[in-house]
């Protein structure tokens, strides 16, 4: 007979890196304002985002119904947008450079569980997506990812390895299948 998972002895040492009362206040924020489609106003979304700890640029463009877990673990560099239903899941630090792009319904996700265990052990690292990266629509980023300067991530595809810098990567696991060229 095989070992079975028991989650009853799971136990989670991940650093939240913020006081309770603020995780509550902010679990508010996220609902009413963030996760919402009805909620457009930008301006209000990058000073809330700020008051909570995260390192914004200039122009940084949020739209609605997006859910991010811990703002003080957040930075995103000048001109970069953050489109519809987006998912910034960062138990771990998550950084977004300038000019880079998250499209809709993507999922950064800095969590995991070590399945090898019987205790099913919580798993974080860090993303960094640098300069002109374009994270297309409903693709993942997996924990420990970076994604190098200019890579694309096509439409549902999925991370679990570095992106190199200027290449086109499609599927899941996502591959490299061109260079991109900019004109």
């Amino acid at each position: 007979m095989q070992k079975q998972v028991n989650n009853a002895i799971f136990k989670t040492t991940i650093n939240i890196g913020a006081s309770k009362p603020k995780q509550i206040v902010w679990y508010f924020i996220n609902a009413i304002i963030f996760q919402t489609p009805y909620f457009p106003i930008n301006s209000l979304k990058t000073y809330l985002l700020k008051a909570f700890g995260a390192n914004l640029g200039q122009n940084v463009l949020i739209k609605p119904s997006v859910n991010i877990k811990y703002p003080w673990k957040l930075s995103v560099g000048n001109h970069s947008w953050i489109g519809e239903n987006v998912w910034i899941d960062n138990l771990a630090f998550v950084h977004i450079a300038e000019n880079a792009c998250i499209s809709q319904g993507a999922m950064l996700l800095t969590g995991n569980h070590n399945y090898k265990q019987e205790t099913f052990d919580l798993v974080t690292g860090e993303i960094i997506i640098e300069s002109g990266v374009w994270i297309g629509a409903k693709s993942i980023v997996c924990p420990n990812i970076t994604c190098l300067s200019h890579a694309v991530l096509a439409v549902n595809s999925v991370a679990v390895q570095n992106l190199e810098p200027y290449t086109i990567y499609q599927g899941n696991p996502a591959v490299a299948i061109r260079r991109r060229i900019i004109i």
